[in-house]
Parts: structure tokens; sequence; C-alpha cells
């Protein structure tokens, strides 16, 4: 059977440019309503790809994110919020791109039609069979991601993908695959759309839950956080004043001193 991208369908609009901006974003918040009930439909494939992740960290695996483009740009934000966010090690959660750190910014032209760079960079990790691979593409079509996921295959390495098309090569190699398919995007293949909003959900649920599941959060509160601003520390003294019933020059001065709000809490509760 021939494999048809949904993602590069039609879109159901047409003479966009005759539009003015109140139906332009009308029908683009229309075509987003539709995103989080195709994500809805696949939690049980994301529920598999957890577990397994959790039990490859638990047994010192790391994540890795590979992808091109607009999905390996959402790989490396949900890679790079995780530190700050959980206070995990910066090389716990890795995203790649196509093209590397340059192409965050800028495409690089042709970068994702390598069939052997995906690995290069995989192995500048020192990557090994406790590592778990989630490859991130739209199309579900692109050769840097597919390839990446054979030879994590080859050599035993658990893989997962993200991608927008059903019955896509990259879902077919892909040891735990999620397929949401969202359908035509209002500009006809524009996959930063639908598709890049249903890929950011995945991955907000992915790691959000992999590290509730590590005993990065309390309660409902990111108590591992890196104070890295004032913002930041507002809310590690807020959570302290919450949980310890403290006033709020004491949870400022604890924290000062401390700079871990988990540290605070455990050892105000230890009688420390």
């Amino acid at each position: 059977m021939h494999f048809k991208k949904t993602t590069e369908q039609p879109s159901k609009y047409n003479h966009l440019e005759k539009m003015s901006v109140k139906e332009l974003l009308s029908n683009i918040n229309a075509e987003d309503k539709t995103v989080p009930y195709a994500v809805e439909k696949v939690i049980p494939s994301i529920e598999t790809l957890v577990l397994k992740i959790v039990e490859r960290i638990k047994k010192g695996g790391r994540l890795f994110y590979i992808g091109a483009g607009t999905s390996g740009r959402l790989g490396i934000v949900d890679a790079s919020e995780c530190p700050p966010t959980f206070g995990v090690p910066h090389d716990l959660v890795i995203g790649l791109i196509a093209g590397g750190d340059a192409a965050i910014r800028e495409a690089v032209e042709f970068a994702e039609d390598s069939t052997t760079q995906s690995w290069e960079d995989l192995q500048s990790y020192q990557i090994n069979d406790l590592d778990t691979v989630v490859g991130i593409a739209a199309s579900g079509t692109t050769p840097y991601v597919i390839s990446a996921i054979e030879k994590c295959n080859e050599n035993n390495i658990v893989t997962g993908c993200i991608t927008c098309n059903e019955g896509s090569p990259l879902a077919k190699v892909a040891n735990y695959p999620i397929e949401v398919v969202v359908g035509p995007e209002f500009v006809t293949g524009s996959s930063r759309m639908k598709a890049g909003t249903a890929q950011k959900l995945i991955l907000n649920m992915i790691s959000t839950s992999v590290m509730i599941q590590l005993g990065r959060v309390k309660g409902n509160k990111m108590v591992d956080m890196q104070l890295t601003n004032n913002k930041l520390v507002d809310r590690g003294v807020n959570m302290l004043m919450t949980e310890l019933r403290i006033s709020k020059n004491k949870a400022s001065e604890l924290l000062s001193k401390h700079n871990n709000v988990r540290k605070i809490i455990n050892d105000f509760n230890n009688g420390n």
C-alpha cells in the first residue's frame, strides 16, 4: 500500500490571501482546537514509551530526542528545560538536530537527508544500550531520523518516535511509535503548525511524567528547580512558606543559605 502523508494533503481552506486577519486567526484556531483530541487518542502509546524511558533511566540510561527542522527544535526545547525545571543533570535528556546547533536558528540545507550523520551525532555522546532514543518527524520520512532509529535498533538501544502520519516508515522501525494524526495543515504542508503543536504537547507529557515518576516533583511543586532568576527565587520562597508554614523572611533566609527547596523541606521535616 502506498504511504500517504496526511500532513501534506491540501488544506481544507482556500484563498487564504483573501481572508481578513480575523478570519485567518479564527480558522487557524479552529484547526488548533482539534490537536488535543488527536493527542488524547494516542495516550496508550505515550504511556508505553514513558514507562520504558523511566525503566531505562532508573538503570542509569539517558533520554535522547533526535529530529530535523521544527521537530528537532522542539526536542531541544524540551530537553533544555528539564535541568532548570527538575534539577536533573544537563546530560540526562539530550536534544539533537540535523545540521547541529547552527540549525536551531537557521535551516541547514539537506541536513535532514543524511543517512549517516545522525548515528555519528549519537556516538559523540557514547550512546549505549541503557539509553532511549526518540525520533521526532512530523512526516515520518526524514532520513536523518529514520537512520538513527535503525542504527539504535541494531545496537539494542530502545527506540520510540513521534510522527503525525499513520503507517510511516519511521513508525515501522521504532520500537515504541506514537502516531498522532492531526490531518492537513491550515497552510498546506506547514507542519510547524498543528503537527508541531501535537509534538510539543506530547513532549511536555513525556518529560513531565518521566520526571514525576523519577521523584522530581513533590505534591505538585517543582522542588528541584534551579533558582536561576528572581521569578524562580520568589516561587521557591512561596513554596517554602506554604509547605512549612513559615514567614516570607524566614523562607528567604533559608533559601539564600541552602539554595535548594527540596533540601530545606527535607531538613525541616527531619527536625534539622
